[in-house]
């Protein structure tokens, strides 16, 4: 590899996430990546004790416990007040929709303290939105899986008949999802009858329904980049999903970087046409039984995933938007093909769950000498512990909840 750009260290990052998701290891990512090249680093955290606020390549933390139910003058407000305490202009990274959106329709007035993208402002709701996505694949010739957004139960049961059962929910849009979601994660239903289950009243919450394409007819593939001005790509890479968790629906727990140029330019074109400039992940499922790739997701911000890439200059999508919005040159080359990113708490359960069901041990069960693990640094080694700590806490109220359901139910069952 060899030796990376000189980066402009009078220009500092910020981490930025609305909403409360403590163990996110994609924001540690974000200060590693910026901190290990010299940069400083600022953080948004929930409170004192998030794994990442232990990190040794923060500069400072900020604790701003957000819910999504704020007004956004109200969170406009809270990010120009630490970026004044920051002290000078900064490039904020948002980890989730809701601040992508967020940080672009406010850009105005977050010109102030912060260096921004110059996509346009309405463009991140649009594309995180799935049922304007959708559209707008529809409008451009873009694969997508087929797709509805009903309004009322009767609409929802006549898109179950229509799409076809399994099928998939999703949270319609950025905020909702916070505010009224219609699911807890991405959700593949089996029948109607666990539709009708799931959604007794009249009225809904904004759902939305996906065709669901048959994983054995399926490959998972992402794309992360980086896009600059007018939606020239600056970066691009894509990789193949292994495992996820919940399974085959979740957030990624083990995925490997492949060289797929036809992804990549689709990708790419699809950000020139649509004029996105800043970081974005992207989900696909490549279709057997068509042989197309189908866009799932457009999330218009940093993905959790990101370390699994880099080109051989050691660039990953975030480094390449720091340089090029301190207008530093982003050298260009090839993706490091043959990268491994594993979430190692996550991807336990989620072999676990393969066993269950395939009776049979996964693909790609040990990690090789370059794989970048989500939590796991000799650099970097409290943010680990810190996480061990939380998750063990996670697991054993899941553990307490499911026995309490269990015991409820047996009660009810001995009364009647």
């Amino acid at each position: 590899m060899s030796p990376g750009p000189p980066f402009d260290r009078e220009t500092p990052a910020l981490l930025v996430k609305i909403g409360r998701y403590p163990q996110h290891h994609g924001g540690l990512g974000v200060v590693r990546t910026i901190g290990r090249a010299g940069v400083p680093v600022h953080a948004v955290v929930e409170d004192r004790f998030t794994p990442v606020a232990f990190s040794r390549h923060v500069t400072s933390r900020f604790v701003w416990p957000t819910t999504g139910f704020e007004e956004p003058r109200e969170l406009v407000d809270a990010l120009l007040s630490i970026g004044r305490a920051i002290g000078s202009r900064c490039i904020p990274v948002p980890t989730d929709d809701e601040a992508a959106i967020l940080l672009a329709e406010c850009s105005d007035r977050l010109a102030e303290c912060f260096v921004l993208p110059p996509t346009p402002s309405g463009l991140p709701r649009l594309l995180a939105s799935k049922a304007s996505l959708h559209g707008l694949c529809e409008e451009l010739g873009v694969p997508t899986p087929r797709t509805r957004a009903p309004e009322n139960r009767d609409e929802l049961m006549d898109a179950g008949r229509e799409l076809g059962f399994p099928l998939v929910l999703k949270n319609r849009d950025a905020w909702s999802r916070l505010r009224t979601p219609a699911v807890c994660s991405t959700t593949v239903v089996r029948a109607e009858q666990d539709l009708l289950d799931r959604y007794p009243a009249g009225a809904i919450p904004p759902v939305l329904m996906q065709e669901y394409i048959p994983r054995e007819q399926a490959e998972d593939w992402i794309t992360h980049l980086y896009c600059g001005a007018g939606g020239t790509p600056r970066v691009v890479f894509t990789g193949l999903k292994l495992r996820s968790w919940p399974p085959h629906a979740g957030v990624t727990t083990r995925a490997v970087a492949l060289n797929n140029p036809c992804l990549a330019k689709l990708a790419g074109d699809l950000c020139r046409r649509i004029g996105y400039s800043g970081p974005a992940d992207l989900d696909w499922r490549y279709d057997r039984r068509d042989g197309r790739y189908k866009l799932v997701d457009f999330n218009p911000r940093t993905g959790a995933q990101f370390r699994l890439f880099e080109n051989v200059h050691g660039i990953d999508v975030v480094r390449a938007m720091h340089l090029d919005l301190t207008g530093r040159e982003v050298p260009g080359g090839p993706q490091a093909d043959g990268r491994m990113f594993v979430a190692g708490q996550l991807d336990l359960p989620s072999v676990a769950s393969w066993l269950l069901h395939e009776h049979r041990l996964p693909p790609a069960l040990l990690s090789g000498r370059e794989t970048e693990r989500a939590w796991l640094s000799r650099d970097d080694p409290l943010p680990v512990a810190a996480e061990a700590i939380r998750y063990t806490g996670t697991v054993a109220r899941f553990v307490r909840r499911s026995l309490h359901a269990r015991f409820a139910g047996r009660r009810q069952e001995s009364r009647s």
